[in-house]
């Protein structure tokens, strides 16, 4: 007792200058109690203070002389107590053996005085570190034993931590649903206890595991009730979580979504350096661009993953990346290399199946019942339970043993011999299922090529008819003129009343070629933009010229009010969506009408406007306008049109990385809208992910559109 006594005067020196009034007036009040249970309790609360400030050296010393004033004085709850806190200080020092051993010590004091509670709590705490260090089978038997008790009494961080671990030890022995169970109970616990944290975490854990179960929309929904309960600036958790959203909105193929999110989880990830997640990203975007047909982008984006997935080792995207590469390789005809690479994925899955099957399988404990089995086996601390092995039984097994090493070397001997003959039929078979499968892929890469030689003859009689029709009739009706002229059939007054009509149809005539030469290069992919910066106000005025003898001859009014304003974009191609667009205007102006150009300023993208007061667009024909099937009408003045116009003036801003849409109100006139990049920051980052066309944003109308009734 002196010893004790001495202990607690030289703690009660060492807090003397503490600034924790509560931990010195304990000490003081201490060293002047009786040896009694009183005094047991008042050490606790000081190890609970030392225990909560991380003291756990200081509390230790405490922890066993206050065992000894228990032992003396049979003071069985405080003996339980200060076993307990024992368990707690080994745990966070990391000696597991030692914490498991006095969690279970402590668990059989406990059941002793029928402290129900604390058993529950202690069972909880055993499930948690079990599992934690790979020991399923009895983490799940004491996590399980644990639950009925803790919920009973409304325990909430407890059962929190509780359905944690279960769920993780369901998830590792490839039991998703349970874990998906027991994550969703622990979701509702946290609710209750209104743990933000525990929220965030929960759901990001239910996100994946839907993720892997492919059930994307209810992935996506936890994903993203995970990132509304925190807060917006926690980087950290959006670098996490985005790769993984992104990918199952691509899964649920929402590709303009999972653009976005994939677009700034890459952004977030390498100003983390968060190898991992950027890995996923990059296998995401590859996969997008590569149903999208962007395969220069894909393969980049795929060669850049298969790099990060060998530095980060992480063999299930690789075993992705290798699916994805040996696609793209198809797609671009390099059949060679897509069977090396399908020949790559196969070992490497060969590989994660072994690892799989190597590993020890998890014995599930079902039922509440056989969890209390279970843990009635375990309950008992090591070294009680190695003394309670009899010698007699020790020699059985010694017999048993030496009898059945004895057979196996004899097995041993047949299934050495079994193995060799198997091994060399396996051999032969992988042969036989390489072969397949190299034909397997000869035959996809023929089907692809059958489907674009159907696409080519496709573009190639759509051309032949255009040329058979709309350019034979303008180039017969020249010719008929030129012949006239010739043979002299024609007078001086005839012909220059005829010129406006020759000039009408060589213009024609060459806009047609124009169009046709774009839209065939555009139907063969072979059309690469060449951005740069230029003022769109210059263009404006250039194609303005252009048109300015259509607009006298027809009495239209040209209303410009551009600005100057630079885009990043390919001037040529934005010439000719701009004199496509002016020469539609044009056409379907009356006499007395009028034409308006503009363009809006901002900060990240030019917004312009080419608007008519002519006999505008119904709504069933504008659905037609921007289609890959030509739709043409005659103009006020019964001009013909080869119906590509538009649809090249689609796919040219694309290229672009811009949108173009039209409102329109019948006899009263329509507006086209262009939108297109202002830097060449913006660009780069749509080319990284170069979005699906999108569908219409809400009306610039209040900014351009001209009515005919204003």
């Amino acid at each position: 007792m002196k010893r004790l006594l001495v202990l607690f005067l030289l703690c009660n020196l060492t807090f003397g200058f503490s600034q924790d009034e509560e931990l010195e007036r304990l000490t003081i009040q201490l060293a002047y109690q009786n040896p009694d249970s009183i005094k047991v309790n008042t050490s606790l609360n000081i190890i609970k203070h030392l225990f909560e400030d991380k003291q756990y050296s200081k509390a230790l010393k405490f922890v066993n002389e206050s065992e000894k004033l228990a032992k003396d004085i049979d003071y069985k709850k405080g003996l339980a107590n200060i076993i307990l806190y024992k368990a707690k200080i080994h745990t966070q020092e990391g000696n597991i053996h030692k914490a498991i051993d006095y969690f279970k010590t402590a668990k059989v004091l406990f059941s002793n005085i029928e402290d129900s509670i604390s058993v529950a709590q202690i069972d909880s705490n055993l499930g948690i570190i079990e599992i934690k260090n790979g020991n399923y089978k009895d983490g799940l038997a004491h996590a399980l034993a644990a639950i009925s008790e803790l919920e009973k009494r409304e325990l909430y961080d407890d059962l929190s931590k509780n359905y944690q671990s279960l769920a993780k030890a369901y998830d590792t022995a490839g039991n998703t649903e349970k874990a998906i169970a027991f994550n969703i109970k622990k979701l509702n616990v946290d609710k209750k206890s209104n743990s933000i944290a525990g929220l965030i975490e929960t759901n990001k854990e239910l996100g994946y595991l839907y993720l892997k179960k492919e059930k994307y929309n209810l992935a996506i929904n936890y994903f993203e009730s995970a990132l509304g309960y925190a807060s917006s600036k926690d980087h950290n958790l959006r670098a996490l979580i985005l790769p993984h959203l992104g990918n199952a909105y691509l899964k649920n193929n929402d590709y303009r979504t999972a653009t976005r999110y994939l677009a700034e989880s890459i952004n977030i990830n390498r100003r983390l350096d968060n190898k991992n997640e950027i890995l996923i990203a990059l296998n995401s975007l590859g996969e997008l661009n590569l149903k999208q047909n962007r395969l220069r982008t894909a393969e980049a984006q795929l060669l850049e993953a298969s790099n990060l997935s060998r530095v980060t080792h992480n063999d299930q995207e690789l075993l992705r990346n290798y699916q994805l590469m040996k696609t793209l390789d198809s797609t671009n005809g390099k059949f060679d290399n897509a069977f090396v690479w399908q020949g790559e994925y196969y070992r490497l899955k060969e590989k994660i199946d072994s690892k799989k099957i190597d590993k020890d399988p998890i014995k599930e404990v079902d039922t509440i019942e056989e969890a209390m089995i279970e843990v009635n086996a375990l309950s008992q601390p090591s070294e009680l339970s190695n003394n309670s092995i009899s010698r007699k039984k020790f020699d059985k097994f010694k017999l048993i043993f030496y009898a059945l090493l004895a057979a196996f070397a004899v097995v041993l001997t047949f299934f050495v011999l079994l193995f060799v003959k198997r091994k060399n039929r396996l051999k032969y078979t992988k042969q036989l299922e390489a072969q397949n499968k190299k034909i397997e892929l000869q035959n996809e890469a023929i089907l692809e090529q059958s489907k674009h030689l159907e696409n080519i003859n496709k573009v190639k009689d759509k051309l032949f008819s255009i040329v058979s029709h709309d350019l034979k009739d303008t180039l017969t009706s020249t010719k008929g003129f030129i012949d006239l002229l010739k043979e002299g059939q024609l007078s001086q007054d005839e012909f220059q009343t005829l010129l406006p009509e020759l000039s009408e149809n060589a213009n024609n005539a060459s806009l047609l070629l124009f169009n046709l030469l774009n839209w065939s290069k555009s139907q063969m992919q072979s059309l690469e933009p060449e951005p740069s910066l230029f003022d769109i106000k210059e263009v404006f005025l250039e194609k303005v010229k252009l048109m300015d003898q259509k607009l006298e001859s027809k009495g239209i009014t040209l209303l410009d009010n551009t600005l100057c304003d630079f885009v990043f974009a390919d001037r040529s191609m934005v010439e000719i969506v701009i004199q496509n667009l002016l020469a539609n205007a044009v056409k379907f102006c009356n006499h007395g009408d009028s034409i308006s150009i503009s363009n809006q300023i901002n900060s990240d993208k030019s917004i312009l406007s080419i608007s008519d007061t002519g006999v505008g667009i119904s709504k069933e024909n504008q659905e037609k306008l921007f289609g890959n099937n030509t739709f043409s009408t005659r103009g006020t003045n019964k001009e013909k049109g080869t119906g590509l116009g538009l649809t090249i003036c689609r796919e040219l801003v694309e290229l672009n990385q811009g949108r173009i849409w039209v409102e329109s109100t019948l006899n009263l006139g329509s507006t086209f809208y262009i939108e297109l990049p202002k830097n060449k920051t913006n660009n780069l980052v749509n080319n990284l992910t170069k979005p699906l066309e999108e569908t219409p944003q809400p009306s610039y109308s209040e900014h351009f559109h001209l009515h005919k009734s204003q």
